[in-house]
């Protein structure tokens, strides 16, 4: 399982504000994908990364002053793509069977696009105490933007039951989908079926 790693260690030294600086940061963190999935914690070097991204070293250490806070910018995109599947799916408003196959399919085509990088963010990298932490601004986040996509396919539901139900498919999916992405089974027709199958059922059920 990840190592625990306090927040001061895994800050940037900056935030790029020009466009040009924006491109090279975003080409850094894709590379940093794509070398975490490729080669795993191991073979993850801020070195590789900027061979990787095309520049130089020293233009990644204007930004990233350790792999720490490399890697921790690799996860935060992917916890903004997460958030910005369930805020389509909110503001869709779509029906219960649409709702929950646009939901199932987004979530595990954020997980495919670097393959193993999700077995090692979840099993190898380090990880920032906040992530860990079921009462942190991420999860409360997190599970609010679940609660407002469920409101908006199921208004008749108490604001009680929209919570419960927020807690309860958000551990479905991403037990689910983790647990996929660690057995290389996210491309699964069947699986992904199943879990729709299951969050369509419940999320029909009278309020």
């Amino acid at each position: 399982m990840s190592t625990r790693i306090g927040k001061s260690a895994r800050t940037m030294r900056k935030q790029p504000r020009q466009a040009r600086s924006r491109v090279m940061v975003e080409a850094v963190v894709e590379a940093g994908a794509r070398v975490l999935s490729d080669q795993g914690w191991v073979g993850f070097t801020t070195n590789r990364v900027a061979d990787v991204a095309g520049v130089a070293i020293g233009s990644l250490y204007q930004y990233f002053p350790d792999k720490l806070s490399l890697v921790e910018a690799v996860r935060n995109r992917h916890l903004a793509d997460c958030l910005a599947v369930l805020q389509r799916c909110a503001s869709s408003r779509a029906p219960v069977r649409q709702f929950v196959d646009v939901l199932v399919q987004e979530m595990a085509a954020a997980h495919s696009t670097h393959p193993g990088l999700h077995r090692v963010l979840l099993d190898e990298a380090p990880a920032k105490q906040d992530y860990l932490d079921p009462g942190s601004a991420y999860e409360i986040e997190y599970l609010q933007h679940y609660a407002m996509a469920i409101a908006a396919c199921r208004p008749d539901w108490d604001p009680a039951v929209i919570q419960n139900a927020a807690l309860l498919i958000s551990d479905a999916v991403d037990g689910v989908i983790h647990n996929a992405a660690r057995r290389a089974m996210l491309n699964d027709p069947a699986l992904m079926r199943a879990l729709a199958t299951m969050i369509e059922l419940y999320l029909s059920r009278e309020g």
